[in-house]
């Protein structure tokens, strides 16, 4: 895992050693959707896996398979739930779909490659350059909007669930969550790095959140199809 030191995340404070009665939670990005090879803005665009994202859904699955989870929460985009229920499939548990997990809503942005946007919105553009956290793209929503519709379902999920919770999201979900949690600002959130069929480990103890593993990739390898 990334973190060998860990900490409150909330707090500042340095936790008593891990306790396996203390839940885990697995913060999962979907495998690799089906784009194409320009760089895009993705949001609320409803895209399939590729074939590389199949694949990575696929070792998540076997990553988890001996993993007793209590649940799983999934955005309701496809990409993600298709994830999800490749995950799923070698568990006894149900998926959740939660739409407010799904990816930052880029508005007129969505689908759009960077070169269009720089293109078609060049002041808008350079604004979100200046205001990461605050710019809002024409008729969609902010990273700090993004941040007041995940942050309460999850830390309600988190604090209210018995068994390892899994929640299966984009990169923007995860980065706000991860920002809250270390107590960074809005405006770093691309810092945080998270690739597609990748996952980040979190232990609650009461209240007090640790990260156990950033952007962790499977250990394993799927049988081909």
């Amino acid at each position: 895992m990334a973190f060998t030191r860990t900490r409150s995340v909330r707090t500042g404070m340095i936790l008593p050693p891990e306790n396996d009665k203390n839940m885990k939670i697995y913060l999962v990005r979907h495998g690799q959707p089906d784009r194409g090879p320009a760089k895009r803005y993705i949001g609320w665009t409803d895209l399939p896996l590729d074939s590389t994202g199949a694949f990575q859904a696929r070792a998540l699955g076997r990553e988890f398979s001996g993993e007793a989870l209590g649940r799983i929460v999934s955005s309701d985009l496809e990409r993600a739930l298709t994830t999800a229920r490749t995950i799923a499939e070698a568990q006894s548990v149900s998926i959740c779909e939660e739409p407010a997990f799904r990816e930052v809503h880029l508005g007129r942005w969505d689908g759009l490659t960077f070169d269009e946007v720089k293109a078609r919105y060049p002041g808008e553009y350079e604004k979100r350059g200046r205001d990461l956290a605050g710019h809002c793209p024409p008729g969609g929503e902010s990273f700090r909007d993004l941040s007041r519709r995940v942050l309460p379902v999850f830390y309600r999920l988190a604090e209210s669930e018995p068994g390892p919770l899994m929640i299966v999201a984009h990169v923007g979900v995860i980065r706000v969550i991860l920002c809250d949690l270390l107590g960074m600002p809005l405006d770093n959130l691309f810092r945080l790095d998270h690739a597609c069929g990748a996952f980040s480990v979190i232990r609650r103890a009461g209240t007090e959140y640790r990260l156990l593993g950033h952007a962790c990739r499977p250990r394993t390898t799927p049988d081909p199809d």
